[in-house]
């Protein structure tokens, strides 16, 4: 009686928020994110979280919108400008003002990139706007997974297609030593799992970095 106590309270906890509290730490102040921006703006960080190959995922052809959710400091986005063209769109969005200046400032010669802020309920997208979306490196700090999720299947057009690219839960999948298993919310099959009880339906996996980093495609 009291395991089914503490699990009902656990999942309570869950679908309720902070599910990501031990990844959102460093997040929480202006200092901590500055910080992070060395990482995130860093001149190798579209090769490291494989740009092309969730460009590919994506399956983005000329005129088409894409929407970067968790843009950072925007490195996936000129993949994603180049792979839309100058008749497409694309909204890079964030729920940190800072993040989004950062953003702008490093890509603000891509004409067709329009920037939102966001929040941890909602990335403000516009409804059925979207053709595909991808979320890199940022599914795992996600506190409300179900509101958001539901928010973006508004956004996207019948058919879109969304692309979580990001760590596994397994130690040594973010260097040596259980960095992951700390930092990250959920394993691969579980974030699948999530995204499918929202209304997604599963294309491809694949891993970008074998026993490390992963892409799973979804179709709305």
């Amino acid at each position: 009686m009291i395991r089914l106590l503490l699990l009902s309270t656990l999942s309570t906890l869950l679908l309720s928020g902070q599910a990501a509290d031990k990844a959102n730490e460093r997040y929480r102040t202006p200092e901590g994110r500055q910080g992070m921006l060395g990482n995130l703006g860093a001149s190798d960080r579209a090769e490291r979280i494989h740009a092309q190959a969730i460009v590919q995922a994506l399956d983005l052809k000329p005129g088409m919108a894409a929407a970067d959710l968790g843009t950072g400091a925007g490195a996936l986005l000129p993949a994603l400008s180049a792979a839309v063209g100058p008749s497409g769109k694309v909204f890079a969005e964030d729920i940190f003002q800072d993040f989004l200046d950062s953003s702008r400032t490093k890509n603000f010669t891509l004409a067709n990139v329009a920037w939102i802020l966001g929040t941890e309920r909602d990335p403000k997208l516009p409804a059925s706007s979207i053709d595909a979306a991808a979320t890199v490196d940022a599914y795992h700090h996600w506190d409300y997974p179900a509101e958001m999720l539901a928010n973006l299947r508004r956004a996207l057009k019948p058919g879109g297609r969304f692309a979580v690219a990001d760590y596994y839960r397994r130690a040594g999948a973010m260097g040596p030593g259980p960095d992951a298993l700390e930092h990250i919310r959920i394993d691969r099959d579980e974030v699948i799992k999530e995204v499918e009880a929202a209304g997604f339906k599963l294309l491809t996996t694949s891993d970008t970095a074998p026993g490390k980093q992963y892409i799973a495609v979804f179709t709305r």
